[in-house]
């Protein structure tokens, strides 16, 4: 485990225990010597995690689209900062370089990249834990949801015992560096 990918909101929503948490994250990873990966934002809870790491003597890679770059959302001062076409390549540039995901609270688009990394580990494209940071039980209903898909046989009770919620960092570091990846999902073979 050497570099994790942060997802987490533009903005800082209104609790303080939210930007606090992301504060905690970035002096968390920095401490861990992990590489923090993440959208290359300067605003909100991405910032904030992003400024904590670095003012701790972390490294951190922001990888951004060129539209957003273009509306002046990056990092001021950012070293190691990727332009990169679109979305759709951020998000694959994040995976590829990632061991593994952690999600700070955030909204549709936070939760659409968490989503396609567990998506991706379930069928084999991408091998590393993904986890949500649960601050104040932000994640909490999303929990529920991931537990009614196993109740509805949508998804494994394996799968989802490769899935945490948590607000604690510690708990968070030891799932992340004892973690195995699903058993990639097999289909019958075409008659």
């Amino acid at each position: 485990m050497t570099t994790i990918a942060v997802f987490c909101g533009a903005a800082s929503g209104n609790d303080p225990a939210h930007t606090a948490a992301a504060a905690a994250l970035g002096k968390w990873l920095a401490a861990r010597n992990w590489t923090m990966v993440y959208g290359g934002g300067g605003l909100g809870l991405m910032g904030t995690a992003a400024r904590a790491a670095l003012d701790a003597g972390g490294q951190v890679r922001g990888i951004m689209p060129e539209n957003l770059y273009a509306r002046g959302a990056s990092l001021a001062n950012l070293a190691d900062l990727t332009v990169v076409p679109d979305m759709s390549v951020r998000k694959q540039q994040m995976l590829a370089q990632a061991d593994g995901c952690i999600t700070l609270p955030g909204g549709v688009g936070t939760l659409e990249e968490i989503s396609q990394a567990f998506s991706w580990a379930r069928i084999g494209d991408f091998a590393g834990p993904c986890v949500f940071y649960d601050v104040g039980g932000f994640w909490r209903h999303l929990a529920a949801m991931f537990d009614d898909m196993v109740a509805a046989g949508f998804l494994t009770a394996a799968d989802r015992a490769k899935l945490l919620f948590s607000d604690d960092l510690e708990e968070i570091g030891a799932f992340m560096v004892s973690y195995t990846p699903p058993a990639i999902r097999q289909y019958p073979k075409r008659g």
